[in-house]
């Protein structure tokens, strides 16, 4: 241990003070900043003028609590920095699983455990900023915001030669001034996170694991903390599981911002409006669609409704590639809202994307008004997520529908309302893979549509394959339901 360390050990917190005064970090007035520190020893550069830190003006610092990718990957993240015995046997564990995480350490940290920090890079883990202090810095002013995140950043630099490009927080909050003390230092932006796995409760270990799946999604940012979490060690192969239940791989942060792409707003997508209330809806025309009983061709079209996690609907769509299908997916708006990547895989995968509603209503108990927001807004959020006009289709929620219903839904820009001639009920647990492919084999025709669901812990994706196989079987081609009945991208007959 050099010198330097000695004097920080030696004095404790007045120490570090001490400390980063000697390693050039200035803007220290007696550490008032960092807390309580011992009073007695001074900051030898507290008489010198120090730099003025004016607030920036310029463009804020993008925020990630997650990362906008169809890719299968997503990040493992940690915040703080634990006792050198705890903090080793985490690398141990994540090299066991062969786990590549990000590191949010805090610079003072970094300060008293310089060797600790080197070896998560040793290990080929990402460093980056949890501030110098990890203070609440929602409740500092702007130069003390900057402080926290600048000084940080210098100390790492210095003891471990890595220069962090993202910055979080404790609490992974954040506000105007730390997205723009980010940007004016030149970080890359702020990260959040789309699960912080705070200590278990009384959960079983299979809760605990059905938990950790639901929130494996695609460019999502977990993150743990390892002060606070006490199950720290126990969660690794929990999490490693359960990514390859899912199929998608942990990245380090600066890898998945790097493989993502740019959401544009909603106001720059076309056909964001096509879908607007209308109370005029007294004489609106709409058809009711089950089937193509017209067509001779022996074509038929899956179509899945609702919402899952990535688990259930990743296993759907590696079925349907298996067998070169392309079906039709009815999404239900609030889960794309909190899961908006899986959707947009869904549409890169080839499949049609339509609207299902936001809050999975039974719509002939709404009001005029509320049904017709309901379905704007879903419009409006599936089209940010898909980042394109969905499909102009538009499912009921249980299929139910009756005349003046669907007269407000067309007058709103849906005049074609999908409904289905075979139906499975494979939205109840009950209904084994047997019960669901003996019920499409034998009502299935020409030009039927069959309802299916994308729900979790319900039978279909095992019988999916059957199905599939037995409908080729049969003869039928399975098509997406707007090819099926001719429907054009804009919502018109083809010609």
């Amino acid at each position: 241990m050099d010198r330097k360390r000695n004097t920080y050990f030696h004095y404790g917190r007045a120490g570090a003070c001490l400390l980063l005064a000697v390693v050039g970090l200035v803007w220290l007035t007696g550490c008032s900043l960092f807390g309580s520190g011992d009073e007695t020893v001074r900051d030898p550069n507290a008489d010198k003028p120090q730099p003025e830190i004016v607030r920036y003006t310029g463009e804020k610092s993008k925020v990630y609590p997650f990362v906008y990718t169809a890719k299968r990957e997503l990040s493992l993240t940690f915040n703080g920095m634990s006792d050198d015995v705890t903090m080793r046997k985490l690398l141990d564990e994540l090299d066991r699983y062969r786990i590549r995480a990000t590191f949010f350490l805090p610079g003072m940290r970094v300060a008293e455990e310089p060797d600790v920090a080197k070896e998560i890079v040793a290990r080929g883990h990402e460093i980056e900023n949890n501030t110098l202090n990890r203070l609440d810095l929602t409740k500092l002013d702007y130069e003390q915001v900057y402080k926290e995140i600048h000084l940080s950043n210098e100390i790492i630099q210095r003891e471990t030669g890595v220069t962090p490009q993202f910055v979080r927080t404790k609490s992974g909050d954040y506000n105007d001034d730390v997205r723009l003390a980010t940007a004016q230092i030149g970080l890359k932006g702020v990260v959040s996170y789309s699960l912080f796995l705070h200590n278990w409760q009384s959960e079983s270990e299979p809760e605990k694991y059905l938990y950790i799946r639901k929130h494996i999604t695609r460019g999502g940012i977990i993150n743990i903390d390892t002060e606070e979490d006490k199950a720290l060690l126990e969660a690794i192969p929990m999490l490693a599981r359960a990514a390859e239940d899912v199929g998608y791989s942990f990245v380090p942060v600066s890898k998945l911002v790097a493989h993502g792409g740019i959401r544009k707003p909603l106001e720059e997508i076309k056909g964001y409006d096509a879908i607007k209330p209308n109370k005029n809806y007294e004489n609106a025309k709409y058809n009711l669609i089950f089937s193509n009983r017209e067509t001779r061709k022996k074509e038929v079209a899956l179509t899945f409704d609702d919402w899952g996690t990535d688990y259930t609907i990743t296993k759907i769509l590696d079925i349907l590639e298996k067998y070169d299908v392309k079906a039709t997916f009815f999404l239900r708006a609030n889960g794309v809202e909190a899961n908006p990547n899986l959707a947009r895989a869904i549409l890169e995968a080839g499949h049609d994307v339509a609207n299902h509603s936001y809050s999975h209503p039974v719509v002939t108990t709404l009001t005029p008004e509320q049904l017709q927001d309901d379905i704007v807004k879903a419009h409006q959020v599936i089209t940010e997520a898909i980042q394109q006009q969905p499909t102009m289709l538009f499912r009921p929620p249980t299929g139910e529908i009756d005349d003046k219903t669907a007269k407000i839904i067309s007058a709103i820009g849906f005049p074609n309302i999908a409904l289905y001639d075979v139906t499975t009920f494979d939205w109840d647990a009950n209904n084994s893979a047997n019960h669901i492919e003996n019920i499409i084999m034998n009502q299935t025709q020409n030009g039927s549509v069959i309802l299916l669901h994308m729900l979790d812990d319900i039978h279909t994706i095992e019988a999916l394959p059957s199905v599939i196989e037995g409908l080729e079987k049969k003869g039928f081609t399975l098509v997406k339901m707007a090819d099926l009945i001719g429907l054009n991208q804009s919502g018109g007959r083809k010609q």
